[in-house]
Protein backbone atom coordinates (compact mmCIF):
# COMPACT_ATOMS: atom_id res chain seq x y z
CA UNK A 1 0.00 0.00 0.00
CA UNK A 2 3.09 2.20 1.08
CA UNK A 3 4.80 1.38 -2.39
CA UNK A 4 1.57 2.63 -4.52
CA UNK A 5 1.31 5.79 -3.08
CA UNK A 6 4.78 5.90 -3.59
CA UNK A 7 4.20 5.49 -6.97
CA UNK A 8 1.05 8.28 -7.12
CA UNK A 9 3.12 10.60 -5.32
CA UNK A 10 5.71 10.52 -8.06
CA UNK A 11 3.08 10.47 -10.73
CA UNK A 12 2.25 13.75 -9.70
CA UNK A 13 4.89 15.65 -9.61
CA UNK A 14 6.81 14.05 -12.38
CA UNK A 15 5.54 17.39 -14.19
CA UNK A 16 5.59 20.01 -12.06
CA UNK A 17 3.52 23.34 -12.65
CA UNK A 18 6.49 25.38 -13.18
CA UNK A 19 8.46 23.03 -14.88
CA UNK A 20 10.04 25.05 -17.62
CA UNK A 21 9.26 24.39 -21.48
CA UNK A 22 10.88 24.01 -24.31
CA UNK A 23 14.40 25.16 -24.83
CA UNK A 24 14.23 27.17 -21.31
CA UNK A 25 14.76 23.93 -19.86
CA UNK A 26 17.93 23.57 -20.34
CA UNK A 27 20.25 26.64 -19.06
CA UNK A 28 23.60 27.10 -20.11
CA UNK A 29 25.15 25.34 -17.15
CA UNK A 30 23.45 21.84 -17.47
CA UNK A 31 24.69 19.67 -20.16
CA UNK A 32 22.43 18.57 -23.27
CA UNK A 33 19.92 15.20 -23.24
CA UNK A 34 20.44 15.12 -27.14
CA UNK A 35 23.29 15.04 -29.20
CA UNK A 36 23.53 17.58 -32.06
CA UNK A 37 24.73 15.97 -35.24
CA UNK A 38 27.59 17.64 -36.77
CA UNK A 39 27.09 19.65 -39.84
CA UNK A 40 27.49 17.55 -42.60
CA UNK A 41 30.17 18.83 -45.25
CA UNK A 42 29.31 20.48 -48.86
CA UNK A 43 31.45 17.44 -50.32
CA UNK A 44 31.59 13.87 -49.05
CA UNK A 45 33.90 11.84 -51.61
CA UNK A 46 34.06 8.97 -49.31
CA UNK A 47 30.33 8.54 -49.70
CA UNK A 48 30.85 7.67 -53.46
CA UNK A 49 32.38 4.68 -52.03
CA UNK A 50 29.80 3.40 -50.13
CA UNK A 51 26.85 0.94 -50.73
CA UNK A 52 24.64 2.72 -48.50
CA UNK A 53 24.82 5.73 -50.42
CA UNK A 54 23.65 4.46 -53.32
CA UNK A 55 21.06 1.86 -51.41
CA UNK A 56 19.93 5.26 -50.24
CA UNK A 57 19.36 6.44 -53.42
CA UNK A 58 17.44 3.10 -55.08
CA UNK A 59 15.15 3.94 -52.06
CA UNK A 60 14.76 6.98 -52.81
CA UNK A 61 13.62 6.03 -56.52
CA UNK A 62 11.44 3.12 -55.49
CA UNK A 63 9.43 5.05 -53.17
CA UNK A 64 9.34 8.15 -55.81
CA UNK A 65 8.05 5.50 -58.12
CA UNK A 66 5.38 4.07 -55.72
CA UNK A 67 4.25 7.36 -54.98
CA UNK A 68 3.98 8.49 -58.55
CA UNK A 69 2.26 5.22 -59.65
CA UNK A 70 -0.82 5.57 -56.57
CA UNK A 71 -1.42 8.80 -56.71
CA UNK A 72 -1.37 9.58 -60.18
CA UNK A 73 -3.89 6.15 -61.11
CA UNK A 74 -6.05 7.90 -58.39
CA UNK A 75 -5.99 11.33 -60.26
CA UNK A 76 -6.77 9.43 -63.15
CA UNK A 77 -9.93 7.55 -61.69
CA UNK A 78 -11.38 10.88 -60.72
CA UNK A 79 -11.05 12.76 -63.81
CA UNK A 80 -12.45 9.62 -65.86
CA UNK A 81 -15.89 9.31 -63.63
CA UNK A 82 -18.64 10.97 -65.37
CA UNK A 83 -19.50 12.63 -61.53
CA UNK A 84 -17.55 13.55 -58.18
CA UNK A 85 -19.93 11.13 -56.59
CA UNK A 86 -18.91 8.09 -58.65
CA UNK A 87 -15.07 8.61 -57.64
CA UNK A 88 -13.26 9.60 -54.50
CA UNK A 89 -13.52 12.71 -55.23
CA UNK A 90 -10.53 15.62 -53.99
CA UNK A 91 -10.49 14.28 -50.72
CA UNK A 92 -9.57 10.50 -52.34
CA UNK A 93 -7.37 11.92 -54.30
CA UNK A 94 -5.84 14.17 -50.91
CA UNK A 95 -5.78 10.89 -48.83
CA UNK A 96 -3.86 8.69 -52.12
CA UNK A 97 -1.02 11.41 -51.71
CA UNK A 98 -0.56 12.07 -48.00
CA UNK A 99 -1.41 8.13 -47.16
CA UNK A 100 1.31 7.24 -49.69
CA UNK A 101 3.67 9.89 -47.81
CA UNK A 102 2.71 8.40 -44.33
CA UNK A 103 3.58 4.52 -46.00
CA UNK A 104 6.82 5.73 -47.53
CA UNK A 105 8.40 7.95 -44.99
CA UNK A 106 7.85 5.03 -42.47
CA UNK A 107 9.62 1.98 -44.90
CA UNK A 108 12.89 4.46 -46.26
CA UNK A 109 13.18 6.66 -43.27
CA UNK A 110 15.94 3.98 -42.15
CA UNK A 111 17.39 4.13 -45.55
CA UNK A 112 17.29 7.18 -46.59
CA UNK A 113 15.55 9.16 -44.94
CA UNK A 114 12.39 9.11 -46.49
CA UNK A 115 12.56 12.21 -48.25
CA UNK A 116 10.23 11.12 -51.56
CA UNK A 117 10.69 15.03 -53.02
CA UNK A 118 13.10 17.66 -53.60
CA UNK A 119 12.07 19.94 -51.70
CA UNK A 120 12.59 18.36 -48.80
CA UNK A 121 16.17 17.35 -49.80
CA UNK A 122 17.19 21.20 -50.72
CA UNK A 123 15.69 22.09 -47.00
CA UNK A 124 17.65 19.22 -45.61
CA UNK A 125 20.89 20.50 -47.51
CA UNK A 126 20.53 24.60 -46.96
CA UNK A 127 20.02 23.29 -42.85
CA UNK A 128 23.31 21.00 -43.28
CA UNK A 129 21.65 17.86 -42.67
CA UNK A 130 23.23 16.16 -45.98
CA UNK A 131 26.38 16.61 -48.13
CA UNK A 132 26.02 17.93 -51.81
CA UNK A 133 26.39 14.47 -53.20
CA UNK A 134 24.14 13.33 -51.66
CA UNK A 135 21.23 15.74 -51.61
CA UNK A 136 21.98 15.77 -55.99
CA UNK A 137 22.12 11.89 -55.98
CA UNK A 138 18.35 12.08 -54.58
CA UNK A 139 16.77 14.73 -56.33
CA UNK A 140 18.59 12.95 -59.43
CA UNK A 141 16.73 9.80 -58.18
CA UNK A 142 13.41 11.23 -57.09
CA UNK A 143 12.89 12.45 -60.54
CA UNK A 144 13.70 9.48 -62.42
CA UNK A 145 11.58 7.33 -60.02
CA UNK A 146 8.79 10.31 -60.79
CA UNK A 147 8.74 9.84 -64.70
CA UNK A 148 9.15 5.70 -64.25
CA UNK A 149 5.82 5.95 -62.12
CA UNK A 150 3.81 8.69 -64.47
CA UNK A 151 4.84 6.03 -67.18
CA UNK A 152 3.72 2.92 -65.53
CA UNK A 153 0.02 5.23 -65.38
CA UNK A 154 0.35 6.06 -69.22
CA UNK A 155 0.94 2.52 -69.92
CA UNK A 156 -1.80 0.90 -68.01
CA UNK A 157 -4.47 4.11 -69.11
CA UNK A 158 -3.56 4.27 -72.66
CA UNK A 159 -1.40 6.72 -74.60
CA UNK A 160 -5.17 8.55 -75.67
CA UNK A 161 -7.26 8.22 -72.30
CA UNK A 162 -3.94 9.10 -70.61
CA UNK A 163 -3.64 12.41 -72.74
CA UNK A 164 -7.60 12.83 -72.63
CA UNK A 165 -7.82 13.19 -68.33
CA UNK A 166 -4.67 15.58 -68.23
CA UNK A 167 -1.72 12.70 -66.71
CA UNK A 168 -2.21 14.06 -63.74
CA UNK A 169 0.12 17.18 -64.72
CA UNK A 170 0.10 20.03 -62.64
CA UNK A 171 -0.85 23.82 -63.70
CA UNK A 172 -2.63 26.59 -62.56
CA UNK A 173 -6.48 26.00 -62.78
CA UNK A 174 -9.13 28.28 -65.00
CA UNK A 175 -9.78 31.33 -62.66
CA UNK A 176 -6.74 31.66 -60.97
CA UNK A 177 -3.01 33.44 -62.00
CA UNK A 178 -0.07 32.04 -62.10
CA UNK A 179 0.46 34.75 -59.00
CA UNK A 180 -2.27 32.76 -57.30
CA UNK A 181 -0.61 29.20 -58.25
CA UNK A 182 2.88 30.18 -57.10
CA UNK A 183 1.52 31.49 -53.63
CA UNK A 184 -0.39 28.75 -52.98
CA UNK A 185 3.00 26.70 -53.75
CA UNK A 186 5.19 28.64 -51.65
CA UNK A 187 2.83 28.57 -48.50
CA UNK A 188 2.02 24.26 -49.38
CA UNK A 189 5.87 23.69 -49.53
CA UNK A 190 6.50 25.82 -46.36
CA UNK A 191 4.09 23.96 -44.54
CA UNK A 192 4.95 20.57 -45.79
CA UNK A 193 8.88 21.32 -44.83
CA UNK A 194 8.51 23.11 -41.73
CA UNK A 195 6.48 19.64 -40.69
CA UNK A 196 9.28 17.68 -41.24
CA UNK A 197 12.17 19.75 -39.48
CA UNK A 198 9.84 19.82 -36.78
CA UNK A 199 9.11 15.70 -36.67
CA UNK A 200 12.75 15.53 -36.99
CA UNK A 201 14.18 17.64 -34.66
CA UNK A 202 16.53 16.18 -32.02
CA UNK A 203 15.83 18.95 -29.64
CA UNK A 204 11.63 18.04 -29.44
CA UNK A 205 12.78 14.27 -29.56
CA UNK A 206 14.54 15.65 -26.16
CA UNK A 207 12.55 17.96 -24.08
CA UNK A 208 9.26 16.08 -25.16
CA UNK A 209 10.32 12.51 -24.94
CA UNK A 210 6.99 12.57 -23.25
CA UNK A 211 4.61 13.12 -26.29
CA UNK A 212 4.87 10.24 -28.02
CA UNK A 213 5.52 11.02 -32.26
CA UNK A 214 5.57 8.96 -35.06
CA UNK A 215 7.44 11.50 -37.29
CA UNK A 216 5.61 9.98 -40.78
CA UNK A 217 2.37 10.31 -39.27
CA UNK A 218 2.33 14.32 -39.00
CA UNK A 219 4.01 14.89 -42.65
CA UNK A 220 1.85 12.13 -43.96
CA UNK A 221 -0.90 14.43 -42.76
CA UNK A 222 0.78 17.81 -43.35
CA UNK A 223 1.02 16.70 -47.01
CA UNK A 224 -2.99 15.49 -46.94
CA UNK A 225 -4.12 19.04 -45.59
CA UNK A 226 -2.70 20.93 -48.59
CA UNK A 227 -3.52 18.67 -51.26
CA UNK A 228 -7.49 19.92 -50.08
CA UNK A 229 -6.63 23.15 -50.11
CA UNK A 230 -5.00 23.63 -53.12
CA UNK A 231 -5.81 21.29 -55.72
CA UNK A 232 -8.72 23.47 -57.21
CA UNK A 233 -5.98 25.72 -57.67
CA UNK A 234 -2.85 24.03 -59.03
CA UNK A 235 -3.82 20.44 -58.31
CA UNK A 236 -1.03 20.37 -55.80
CA UNK A 237 2.94 20.47 -56.68
CA UNK A 238 4.38 20.84 -53.44
CA UNK A 239 7.29 18.05 -54.64
CA UNK A 240 8.72 19.61 -58.29
CA UNK A 241 9.96 15.79 -58.35
CA UNK A 242 5.73 14.60 -58.91
CA UNK A 243 5.29 17.69 -61.21
CA UNK A 244 8.53 17.04 -63.53
CA UNK A 245 7.28 12.97 -64.07
CA UNK A 246 3.83 13.79 -64.60
CA UNK A 247 4.17 16.95 -66.91
CA UNK A 248 7.46 14.99 -68.91
CA UNK A 249 4.95 11.86 -69.38
CA UNK A 250 2.18 13.95 -70.31
CA UNK A 251 4.16 16.04 -72.56
CA UNK A 252 1.53 18.74 -73.44
CA UNK A 253 1.61 22.54 -73.35
CA UNK A 254 -0.44 22.47 -70.69
CA UNK A 255 2.15 20.48 -68.61
CA UNK A 256 4.38 22.66 -69.44
CA UNK A 257 3.50 26.40 -69.40
CA UNK A 258 3.42 27.08 -66.11
CA UNK A 259 5.77 24.32 -65.11
CA UNK A 260 8.09 26.76 -63.66
CA UNK A 261 5.98 27.53 -60.72
CA UNK A 262 6.03 24.56 -59.50
CA UNK A 263 10.43 24.82 -59.27
CA UNK A 264 10.33 28.39 -57.82
CA UNK A 265 8.12 27.99 -55.02
CA UNK A 266 10.48 24.93 -53.65
CA UNK A 267 13.78 27.78 -53.61
CA UNK A 268 11.67 30.55 -51.96
CA UNK A 269 10.42 28.48 -49.01
CA UNK A 270 12.17 25.12 -48.35
CA UNK A 271 14.11 26.47 -45.78
CA UNK A 272 13.59 29.05 -43.18
CA UNK A 273 16.36 31.37 -45.04
CA UNK A 274 14.23 31.48 -48.19
CA UNK A 275 14.68 33.14 -51.46
CA UNK A 276 17.46 35.83 -51.11
CA UNK A 277 15.24 38.52 -52.64
CA UNK A 278 12.59 40.69 -50.35
CA UNK A 279 9.22 39.77 -50.84
CA UNK A 280 8.85 43.29 -52.46
CA UNK A 281 11.56 42.78 -54.61
CA UNK A 282 10.37 39.23 -55.72
CA UNK A 283 6.87 40.87 -56.62
CA UNK A 284 8.36 43.37 -58.50
CA UNK A 285 10.15 41.05 -60.52
CA UNK A 286 6.98 38.95 -61.28
CA UNK A 287 4.60 41.78 -61.05
CA UNK A 288 3.55 40.93 -64.55
CA UNK A 289 3.31 37.44 -64.48
CA UNK A 290 1.53 38.07 -60.56
CA UNK A 291 -1.53 40.36 -62.63
CA UNK A 292 -2.02 39.30 -65.68
CA UNK A 293 -3.35 36.16 -67.59
CA UNK A 294 -6.79 36.22 -65.27
CA UNK A 295 -8.55 32.67 -66.77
Amino acid sequence: MEAKEQDVSLGANKFPERQPIGTAAQSQDEPKDYQEPPPAPLFEPSELTSWSFYRAGIAEFVATFLFLYITILTVMGVNRAPNKCASVGIQGIAWAFGGMIFALVYCTAGISGGHINPAVTFGLFLARKLSLTRAVFYIVMQCLGAICGAGVVKGFEGKNLYGTYGGGANKVNDGYTKGDGLGAEIVGTFILVYTVFSATDAKRNARDSHVPILAPLPIGFAVFLVHLATIPITGTGINPARSLGAAIIFNKHDGWHEHWVFWVAVVELSSDKGWPWPPQTFYKKFSSIFLKDKK
